[in-house]
């Protein structure tokens, strides 16, 4: 019975230590950005995780499968269609992240941050169930989220950049246990793709809201792996491609 109290003792002293590590340490990392190519052209991940959904956005809204119609825009991002992309196209790229995931987040393009709105609720749900919690964050399959309820009520934070050839908008949805959402820049200021641009604690979501272009080139799919700026999302047809690496490295307009 001792040696069986032993091993317990010993089996759970490991598992906090892995349990702080993950918290102080993995779940802090925070990779090197500051080489990322600058091309207007390309539309980077902002965040490390898995891609939940994609869909295309008409008349500012999107077609849900699961409730059997077409949900608006506004519902996710908790503000207006942006009023300079009048036609409300474009494209909704959901990306899930997990406790064990880097929980920085990063402009998908160079621009300028036009606004940054903190929307709070009272009580956040839960983002997965037990099971889909399992499969994601240690199994790394994908999961279906898509117009799950947390999408429209939970806690967010909407930010949106004006590049020079596309305009993006990203939705930061908190999960039941985020502690909080910590921001690093303001609007007006001037970002260059793959900068940083906040902290979420925990398991969360990003949807990135893509306005016009629906000729652009899909580069991932859903269930595929995002690491951050260094994963291309979508390619814009046409345009130039932009900047070398260091131009908006300290924050020059890309004018």
């Amino acid at each position: 019975m001792q040696y069986v109290l032993i091993i317990l003792g010993a089996l759970a002293l490991l598992f906090l230590l892995v349990l702080w590590f993950l918290r102080t340490i993995w779940f802090h990392r925070d990779p090197d950005h500051t080489q990322t190519e600058q091309d207007d052209r390309l539309i980077r991940s902002p965040v490390y995780g898995r891609v939940a959904y994609i869909r295309r956005i008409t008349d500012a809204s999107v077609e849900s499968e699961k409730i059997g119609e077409r949900i608006p825009v506004r519902d996710i991002t908790h503000e207006d269609w942006p009023p300079d992309c009048p036609d409300g196209s474009g494209w909704l790229i959901g990306i899930a992240m997990t406790a064990i995931d880097v929980h920085f987040q990063y402009a998908p393009v160079a621009g300028t941050v036009v606004s940054i709105r903190h929307f709070p609720t009272g009580r956040n749900l839960p983002m997965f169930d037990f099971w889909e919690y399992l499969r994601i964050t240690y199994f790394r399959r994908a999961v279906q989220l898509f117009a799950k309820r947390y999408t429209f009520v939970n806690e967010r934070q909407t930010m949106w950049i004006a590049g020079r050839q596309v305009k993006v908008g990203l939705v930061l949805i908190a999960d039941k246990f985020v502690d909080k959402i910590t921001t690093f820049i303001q609007a007006g200021q001037s970002v260059p793709a793959g900068g940083k641009l906040s902290f979420i604690g925990r398991g969360s979501q990003v949807d990135v809201v893509i306005c016009g272009h629906p000729d652009l080139t899909l580069l991932v799919k859903e269930g595929d792996p995002v690491f951050g700026p260094r994963t291309v999302l979508a390619r814009l047809a046409g345009g130039e491609q932009g900047h070398p690496p260091s131009a908006l490295q300290a924050g020059a307009s890309p004018a």
